[in-house]
């Protein structure tokens, strides 16, 4: 007989058979995740209790990638919408990118979703995709320069305004694309980011801008993206991504003397060790000549 209870927010599944019981933390504080995941965790209990497998659902990919798109996994909503994208575009039939680092991501997220299958018994085999799957990390940052011609030459007033406001911020594309006047505090702005809900820094330079702009931005994911690199081609910057402007800013403040801890901060990283594992080879390159 299995059961859920709840331990200090978390929803847990307690089994009993033959006088024997297991227990397995379900990771999620939300209900309708818990009553998804309670059969296969159910069934995983059961086989590790009696030492026999159950019947192996056999799924297609299609159908395995639903199930699991399905129990949601406590995901965010930023990381969802990732899975969700990549995974349909696998099942139907699009190739992997060419580009290393996006195609280690979509290798990582298939091969997860694989992983699941055969944890779960849903799936008589994982083909999991050879690979790399963590990528080459992007350190790409702009100049004094690039900084002044962007926001000097872009033409579109708005798009120009939340160029600026990124920068200032340091936030996440996500995270301001599309936001209110109910989301603005004094001195901050409430996000949901990619750790949930946080808030982010509006210095003067923020905060003047919020108050020339009638109405805020809304924008959609893909126009930011489209809009940012035609806008930057047209200046003559190579090799740019609207994202670097939040690497830059991070970097020009601990260049400045801030503290990495205050710009993990800042930034919204879940630890101080993430912050340094990004910027470590950028200050590297910053370090004065020396001789031994």
């Amino acid at each position: 007989m299995a059961s859920l209870y709840k331990n200090k927010g978390i929803w847990y599944l307690s089994l009993m058979h033959k006088g024997k019981r297991k227990y397995r933390n379900l990771k999620t504080s939300d209900i309708r995740v818990a009553n998804q995941l309670k059969p296969y965790v159910e069934a995983e209990l059961i086989a590790e209790l009696t030492g026999l497998r159950v019947a192996n659902e056999n799924l297609t990919f299609s159908e395995l990638v639903k199930r699991f798109l399905a129990v949601g996994h406590n995901w965010s909503d930023s990381t969802k919408s990732l899975n969700q994208y990549i995974l349909n575009d696998h099942v139907s039939g699009k190739p992997l990118p060419n580009n290393p680092t996006s195609r280690a991501i979509h290798t990582r997220i298939i091969n997860q979703c694989w992983r699941w299958g055969a944890n779960n018994n849903l799936v008589e085999k994982a083909h999991y995709i050879p690979g790399d799957t963590i990528g080459v990390a992007r350190h790409r940052t702009y100049t004094v320069e690039e900084l002044k011609l962007m926001f000097a030459e872009i033409q579109d007033e708005k798009f120009n305004s939340f160029v600026r406001f990124a920068y200032y911020t340091g936030a996440r594309r996500g995270e301001i694309r599309s936001i209110s006047r109910e989301n603005v505090l004094e001195g901050s702005l409430v996000v949901r980011g990619k750790t949930g809900r946080r808030y982010v820094k509006l210095n003067s330079q923020a905060q003047a801008i919020l108050l020339e702009q009638m109405p805020l931005w809304s924008y959609k994911k893909d126009y930011v993206t489209h809009k940012f690199k035609k806008e930057v081609r047209m200046l003559g910057i190579k090799n740019a991504r609207f994202h670097d402007l939040r690497r830059t800013f991070g970097l020009n403040l601990i260049k400045q003397g801030m503290s990495i801890y205050k710009v993990s901060k800042l930034l919204g990283h879940k630890s101080v060790r993430t912050t340094e594992q990004h910027y470590a080879p950028l200050l590297t390159a910053e370090i004065e000549d020396f001789e031994l």
